[in-house]
């Protein structure tokens, strides 16, 4: 049985669940088909999610076809919850973008018809809702092409759009105006055909199942998850376009986690998507960076509609996993298949949550932890100082989530402060510094000299040695390293230093010594203790004769609105602090694009139906960071000893150490 790990994605309310309910009730594993608006779906079994009518966690379910076990993953389609998606890319075989027909291409759906291309993962499009009234199908397909992808197959037209009588009439495929010139680009074989007037359906029909396996050509199906209009016709390009999963089950065990969730008695399950090898209870396997291991207790299967126990699973198959308390979501089991790769921006706003009075604080960061093993791009930040807890997010709706989620799961109480951007900070300059071991006024047995370089955005931090290897233990060089990475989360204005090249110019340390052979003395001898306390004193002095500079994130905006409201909208985005970059106008529409912080975003969004009489459309996503250059610079409070003030540092480092 071939097995096929399929995602179901799309911007919001695009009728992504509902879809998800009619291929499970036409493959015959549910009887009745649930409703998002009754909060009763098969994949939406959060209260929450129920509650609100959208999706927040990805779910799998599972459902045969043909010869074909297709595990499909429903992900949200609300930007907020973009990190759950993210994680889904990885582990899919093919994937079914879901488009409205009433709506046509939204600011989601660019999105993640970017991120599919630049994943070559292949993709089948379902425009949805052709019964709803306003269906458009030419209109829709238009905008495919100019929006989306040229590179799109119809593969049938429409009748009676709008209507509850709309049909979906397949035959059309390759032979559909436009279809010939986008399959001959990517082959060579068909285009010598044309030529020569030897096409044949049959040829036209290999060349499209190929390309689409290869993501080089997107075929697009008209339908209605409420009618079930054109659902057939769509699990018939799912089992014939998109290619099943491979792997050796004989080969080395290889595995992705994609998903970790607590069980009813807090113990973690790890989903799993596993690649190559077989992986059976009781198996002790690797996972993670940094070398963890443990025993697989149970194994969960899906197929056939659910999960169900298993003895081990096989190369392609996905499942859940029991027994590994530590770990992590993007974690590989086994041999490491590629690295974990963020496809998407990470979250640009911040906010501190607040207990309420019955709230104990211990208990509120124990769920925080929780969540944010649910969903690693929700950053915690404690404080242990003023006893604050920061969470980082994408948006106003998942900080509602949060609070939502901790009420109903935990029984806490919470509010949060306003939100606010998540700044980074970027060196201005090169600095340099450096203590001696026994020369400068500190209590640490230690040489360490550091040099900061500016390195460009995106290449992340670089830690390098000027200094021979051996000449001190590579424990002690480790330690450097290390502290070097924690102390660049907080720089000058209390920031995250997320690129610089990091050199190592000065080292040297006192060896283990003893008073008359009476053993090991501390007093005398250097530990690595010794290199994390002076490293970030010698960081944060080169941080300083460098120079940082705090940048803000921008959105990149782009808004469609009748061309009588331009007057209206460009005073209300200066006001916004967007700068508008283009503004040109199609037909009675204008399209504005530009950039505005990301902290008024959000504002942007709900200001816009007021200024457009409920007629504009904003499509918004993370453009890049840019220096503040208004008002007074935003400051970070420090959760770290303050390296900045020397003698404060001291006292607190030495306190600790005491203690």
């Amino acid at each position: 049985m071939h097995v096929l790990n399929l995602g179901i994605l799309a911007h919001v309310d695009a009728g992504k669940t509902s879809l998800t309910e009619r291929l499970l009730h036409s493959a015959g594993v549910i009887d009745e088909i649930g409703s998002v608006d009754d909060g009763n779906t098969r994949t939406d079994t959060l209260a929450l999610e129920r509650q609100r009518g959208i999706t927040i966690k990805s779910a799998v379910v599972s459902f045969p076809l043909d010869g074909v076990t297709v595990n499909l993953i429903d992900t949200p389609g609300h930007p907020d919850f973009i990190a759950e998606v993210e994680r889904v890319l990885g582990v899919l075989d093919g994937a079914v973008l879901v488009i409205s027909a009433v709506e046509g291409v939204q600011a989601q759906t660019r999105v993640l018809m970017r991120t599919l291309q630049r994943l070559r993962i292949p993709t089948l499009l379902f425009v949805n809702k052709i019964d709803r009234r306003g269906a458009r199908h030419a209109e829709v397909l238009r905008e495919i092409a100019a929006r989306l992808t040229p590179a799109i197959v119809p593969m049938g037209t429409v009748t009676g759009p709008g209507t509850r009588a709309a049909r979906f009439v397949p035959g059309v495929g390759p032979g559909a105006p436009g279809a010939l010139d986008v399959l001959t680009e990517h082959d060579d074989a068909l285009l010598a055909a044309y030529v020569d007037d030897r096409v044949t359906g049959a040829l036209l029909h290999r060349s499209l199942v190929a390309q689409t396996r290869q993501a080089l050509v997107h075929p697009v199906h008209f339908g209605s998850a409420a009618t079930g209009a054109g659902v057939a016709d769509l699990l018939s390009g799912i089992e014939e376009l998109l290619p099943a999963a491979d792997g050796d089950a004989d080969g080395p065990v290889s595995g992705t986690v994609f998903k970790v969730e607590r069980g009813p008695a807090g113990e973690k399950i790890a989903y799993v998507r596993m690649f190559s090898g077989t992986l059976r209870t009781r198996d002790r396997i690797p996972f993670g960076a940094d070398g963890a291991e443990g025993r697989v207790t149970a194994i969960s299967v899906f197929g056939h509609g659910t999960d169900t126990r298993a003895d081990a699973v096989t190369a392609g198959r996905i499942a859940r996993l029991w027994g590994l308390g530590d770990i992590r979501i993007g974690d590989a089991l086994g041999e490491p298949r590629k690295a974990y790769e963020h496809v998407f921006a990470p979250p640009t706003l911040e906010t501190v949550v607040v207990p309420g009075p019955d709230t104990h604080r211990g208990a509120l960061h124990l769920a925080l932890t929780q969540l944010a093993e649910q969903d690693p791009l929700i950053g915690l930040r404690h404080d242990p100082r003023r006893q604050e807890t920061s969470v980082s997010l994408y948006g106003e709706v998942q900080k509602e989530v949060v609070q939502a989620t901790l009420a109903d799961d935990y029984g806490l109480d919470v509010t949060f402060r306003e939100t606010t951007p998540l700044c980074v900070e970027r060196l201005v300059g090169t600095g340099h510094a450096v203590e001696f071991d026994k020369k400068d006024p500190n209590p640490f047995l230690a040489t360490v000299g550091l040099r900061v370089e500016p390195a460009p955005p995106g290449s992340g931090v670089t830690f390098r040695l000027e200094v021979e290897l051996g000449s001190m233990p590579y424990a002690f060089f480790k330690a450097v390293e290390d502290t070097v990475r924690e102390t660049l989360d907080q720089g000058l204005h209390g920031w995250r230093i997320p690129d610089c090249v990091v050199t190592m110019t000065h080292s040297g340390y006192s060896p283990r010594q003893s008073h008359a052979h009476q053993g090991f003395d501390k007093s005398m001898s250097s530990t690595g203790a010794d290199f994390r306390g002076v490293t970030p004193l010698v960081l944060v002095e080169a941080l300083r004769r460098a120079g940082t500079r705090v940048h803000e994130p921008l959105h990149r905006f782009r808004v469609e609105a009748p061309a009588d409201t331009l007057g209206v909208l460009l005073p209300a985005l200066a006001g916004l602090g967007a700068v508008p970059e283009t503004t040109r106008n199609r037909d009675d529409l204008c399209v504005l694009e530009g950039t505005v912080p990301a902290a008024r975003a959000h504002a942007l969004e709900q200001r816009l139906p007021g200024l457009t009489r409920g007629e504009g459309e904003l499509e918004s996503s993370f453009a890049r960071y840019a220096p503040v250059t208004h008002g007074t610079v935003p400051e970070r409070p420090r959760t770290d000893h303050n390296p900045l003030n020397r003698k404060e540092y001291l006292l607190n480092v030495t306190r600790r150490v005491g203690g």
